[in-house]
């Protein structure tokens, strides 16, 4: 979902690309993606532990970077098409692509989007979630919940045998249905030895050819509903980055690697 870097592209830069077809993994390639996966799932699990008031993210990014070296993995976002930092970090109204700072310092009632990627044996995990600083408002909690569930909403249809349209239609429905909006220029896509294979995974319903892609075992995807209590669109801030709806209202971020099997759909990167 990057718009110039590494986790996401905005969806315009990917449709000018000539779209490759997408990278089967085996069950070897899968068993590495899901190490990858835990790697992710406990770097969350320490910033989440760290997060609360008077905590900066760079304070965030450097425990990321920490944990990621225990488990011999390094950032995939560090340095991707000029990315500065080894997370995202993304403050109430900025939806992604947030460059941690010594002088962003969390607050009481904030909320955070944290994007991790990290690189393991040759192979990617790549998950994000957004945590709440202390007590927030009922209003951003509700936004919180539905972002995420909207997020199992698509990864409950994650099946070999449907296309890639039905994880878009069943995030933008369930999203739609609260009253919110889910962003259209940022998407979710395929994973693997690069951050961004095909397909595109729109959160939203489109003619785009990547939708009517079958889903079939192998097939590795990261599921990411981006979703604001406003409107859907969005700007970039000077720096280039950091991305903001365009209303100023809140922004909710959800990811997960999902590997597709014959077995239905699997979490990679669950702790």
């Amino acid at each position: 979902m990057f718009k110039r870097t590494g986790a996401k592209l905005r969806r315009d830069e990917k449709t000018q690309q000539k779209r490759p077809d997408p990278v089967l993994k085996s069950p070897r390639e899968i068993q590495i993606m899901r190490e990858a996966g835990r790697i992710v799932a406990r770097v969350h699990a320490a910033l989440r532990e760290a997060i609360r008031p008077g905590v900066s993210t760079l304070d965030l990014d450097r425990l990321a970077v920490d944990v990621m070296s225990r488990y011999n993995a390094t950032s995939c976002f560090l340095g991707y098409r000029g990315f500065p930092a080894n997370i995202c970090a993304s403050i109430n109204n900025e939806l992604v692509h947030g460059i941690p700072n010594r002088d962003r310092v969390l607050k009481e009632g904030d909320i955070i989007s944290i994007d991790v990627g990290v690189r393991y044996r040759g192979f990617i995990g790549d998950s994000a979630w957004t945590y709440a600083v202390g007590a927030i408002s009922a209003e951003t909690q509700r936004l919180m919940q539905v972002t995420e569930a909207s997020l199992y909403e698509g990864i409950a249809q994650s099946k070999a045998g449907n296309r890639v349209i039905d994880i878009s239609r069943a995030v933008q429905r369930y999203v739609e249905s609260h009253g919110m909006s889910v962003v259209r220029e940022y998407t979710g896509h395929g994973v693997g030895r690069q951050m961004h294979e095909a397909p595109q995974v729109l959160n939203y319903v489109s003619d785009d050819s990547d939708g009517r892609m079958l889903l079939r075992p192998g097939l590795v995807v990261a599921i990411e509903p981006m979703v604001q209590a406003g409107t859907w669109q969005t700007r970039t801030l000077k720096d280039n980055w950091t991305v903001v709806s365009k209303d100023g209202s809140m922004a909710a971020h959800f990811e997960h690697t999902v590997a597709i099997t014959n077995s239905g759909p699997e979490i990679l990167t669950l702790p």
